[in-house]
């Protein structure tokens, strides 16, 4: 039996997964977990990167102890940060976080060099002030020298793949992201990069899922006790939970749902025109060159930070139960810009709520219903939008991920999208991680039985609009 190990690390959490097939079905055995988060370091919200890679680390052992050695490992995380490295592969500076404020101002610079018109038009990503642009130029602007020193530009978690392994790639569906890749040849704009001032060698070769890098490096082997391959997943995470939806159709609306909510479709070929640009819809690269087209959505991010803040003795179930139970019908823009990283998540609610003349929630209950009532719709909005650019109509709305257990927002989601809406499996991203190392394997033959296997193997739910 050959075990496959997913690092799945997100933005609150992280875990390792052990995979294997028995009789046609994958079967999952998380067997380590650990906190995350941005903490506060020398002026910025940073990820605690030496932190998380002894994290991986410790995963990685018990794997030994329980006598279960992965035939191959990779790791999954957020995207469009990165990591800077010196001649020696030593880090320079911190790996700053995507919530940090350092990009204030950012995209104007940007856009006096390349017009966000042109910008769309050339990479097809959705204007994000934390995009990983606008993070370099930050960079290049705040701190000359760290980039002027910098030989390797990573992104997170092909920075942990290359202290495991010692090799220095990107991987594609996290690479677009950078809003620096060209959806034609797949490839770095390098003539963006010049023109921006970028250098050049700093790009590492762009690899595909399911590419094998290679093995764990001597010292790492001494450390975990053995040795494997290590394949990329779709390392930006809504990559590998995409993968993971349990639908061969075409045609199909997907929600990732986790700390943010992807929302989207999968497409054979970008689409970079005015219209989607004006939507702030984007062109993700995707397992097999396919494009995620869809829509950041804040998420659960913002359940997260109110309970947190003010319900942290419940569990989520208990505050989406506590929801569906109240009367208020209030709507916030759940795409504002004041719930990226307010200081008082619930207070950011409420004054939205009040600023639009609407009632004021008052404890969890009532502001988690307004939370999910303006996720859901947010979703049916989004559902409008794709469906006018790409000509196509949608059925039905797969949701995938964490968020899919909570099934008032589930249900909401039928209702405002007015479509069956089916959900599972919760552990998507893990699950797409794993499958995409299966096929390398060639123990699944392609995405298409990755997906069949996939349905066949975890439950999935179904709600009708009501």
């Amino acid at each position: 039996m050959q075990y496959y190990l997913a690092v799945d690390i997100g933005a609150s959490s992280g875990r390792h997964i052990l995979s294997h097939l028995q009789d046609g079905k994958i079967i999952l055995e998380e067997i380590h977990r650990f906190p995350n988060g941005m903490i506060d370091k020398n002026g910025h919200k940073v990820w605690d990167s030496e932190q998380l890679f002894r994290e991986i680390i410790t995963g990685m052992k018990k794997c030994k102890e329980l006598g279960k050695i992965p035939y191959s490992m990779g790791i999954d995380t957020w995207a469009v940060d990165f990591a800077l490295l010196d001649e020696n592969g030593s880090l320079l500076g911190d790996t700053v976080g995507y919530r940090d404020g350092r990009t204030k101002g950012m995209d104007e610079l940007v856009y006096q060099t390349i017009p966000l018109e042109e910008l769309y038009a050339r990479t097809g990503i959705q204007k994000q002030i934390f995009n990983t642009i606008y993070q370099l130029k930050a960079v290049q602007v705040q701190q000359p020298e760290q980039l002027a020193k910098a030989k390797k530009m990573l992104m997170i978690p092909d920075y942990f793949h290359y202290l495991l392994t010692g090799v220095a790639v990107t991987e594609y569906t996290n690479a677009s992201t950078t809003q620096l890749v060209s959806p034609v040849t797949k490839d770095w704009d390098y003539e963006l990069i010049e023109r921006l001032g970028f250098p050049k060698e700093i790009f590492t070769e762009i690899c595909k899922p399911g590419t094998m890098i290679g093995e764990l490096t001597e010292a790492i082997q001494k450390q975990v006790g053995y040795n494997c391959r290590v394949v990329l997943p779709a390392t930006h995470d809504t990559g590998s939970a995409v993968i993971a939806v349990p639908s061969n159709s075409d045609d199909v609306l997907y929600i990732s749902s986790g700390t943010w909510s992807l929302m989207g479709t999968e497409l054979k070929n970008a689409i970079c025109t005015e219209e989607s640009m004006r939507r702030n819809l984007t062109n993700e690269g995707g397992y097999d060159y396919r494009f995620r087209f869809l829509k950041n959505i804040m998420g659960m991010w913002m359940i997260n930070s109110a309970k947190k803040e003010i319900a942290d003795n419940y569990s989520y179930a208990k505050i989406c139960e506590m929801a569906s139970e109240t009367t208020i019908d209030s709507i916030v823009d759940a795409n504002s810009d004041c719930f990226l990283a307010p200081d008082s998540m619930v207070k950011a609610v409420q004054s939205a709520c009040r600023e639009s003349g609407q009632q004021v929630p008052e404890g969890i209950a009532e502001v988690a219903a307004v939370i999910y009532h303006s996720l859901a719709a947010c979703y049916a909005d989004t559902v409008e939008e794709i469906e006018q650019i790409t000509g196509k109509h949608y059925d039905a709305v797969h949701i995938v991920g964490g968020g899919s257990n909570a099934q008032y927002l589930n249900q909401l989601t039928a209702n405002a999208c007015k479509r069956k809406v089916y959900t599972g499996p919760t552990e998507g991203t893990a699950i797409g991680n794993v499958v995409v190392q299966m096929i390398a394997n060639h123990e699944l033959q392609n995405l298409q039985d990755a997906r069949r296997c996939i349905f066949d193997s975890f439950e999935i739910g179904e709600y009708q609009p009501q």
